[in-house]
């Protein structure tokens, strides 16, 4: 059962590195995720399962200690999904693993900072193709994996709040990405149920699918929500919250 999520934006630069001389401008939206992965350990999980937007490659289970990088943004630093496995642990360092796709690299990241040790880790990579439905039905199988189940759920909210975001300015976007910090604020999981996901595709929210994972998994968890942290830097939509 669900116990415990917390949302965050995954940016790859939320990355101290990554953002280089810009990284005091997320400075906040990093110190929300801290406190949200707060509210996961202070759950007790006895599993946390981290998911976030991944491409072809990408999608499908990542276990613990599955290796992310961030060469491809310019910065020499790897990292890990969650402590390490024992060598001794089978599977563990296995050779031809695939990697993390970046959203799961920044969530592996975000659990360094906080030296997260309360539970277990796994990680599942969700797609754009992946229907209302199906992530529905994602998050009530992830949901019943334990007895006490928490979520990292990464994603960001719309990319076209500005003339200088990646997707361009759509006057949509300030409304849409209200309402998605509302939901997710107030824990509301039929709202999340509902998001249009053709909507959602114009804008370029990469957290639709795992937003909907999220929904499906507290769909009967009665959690209550916070919202930590909610913006729009360089024209994307970045909303950070807690359940419990």
């Amino acid at each position: 059962m669900l116990v415990a999520a917390a949302v965050c934006p995954c940016p790859p630069l939320l990355v101290p590195e990554v953002a280089a001389g810009a990284a005091p401008e997320l400075d906040a939206a990093r110190a929300a995720c801290s406190d949200a992965i707060g509210v996961l350990a202070a759950a007790r999980p006895g599993l946390l399962v981290v998911i976030g937007p991944a491409g072809q490659s990408g999608r499908g289970p990542h276990p613990q200690g599955a290796r992310g990088s961030f060469r491809g943004f310019g910065v020499d630093v790897d990292v890990h999904l969650g402590p390490v496995p024992s060598e001794t642990e089978p599977d563990a360092g296995a050779e031809g693993q695939r990697e993390l796709p970046a959203s799961l690299a920044v969530a592996g990241r975000l659990l360094e900072r906080t030296q997260w040790s309360a539970a277990p880790v796994e990680g599942l990579g969700v797609g754009e193709p992946c229907d209302a439905e199906r992530c529905i039905q994602v998050g009530r199988d992830i949901g019943a994996r334990a007895d006490r189940v928490a979520l990292l759920v990464m994603g960001d909210a719309s990319a076209c709040r500005t003339l200088k975001a990646p997707g361009y300015l759509d006057e949509r976007a300030a409304g849409f990405d209200a309402e998605i910090g509302r939901a997710l604020g107030e824990a509301d999981v039929e709202a999340l149920k509902a998001l249009d996901a053709g909507l959602a595709y114009e804008l370029k929210a990469a957290g639709r699918a795992p937003w909907q994972v999220l929904a499906g998994a507290a769909e009967s968890a009665a959690l209550s929500g916070e919202l930590l942290y909610e913006d729009a830097p360089y024209g994307v939509g970045y909303v950070v919250a807690a359940w419990s």
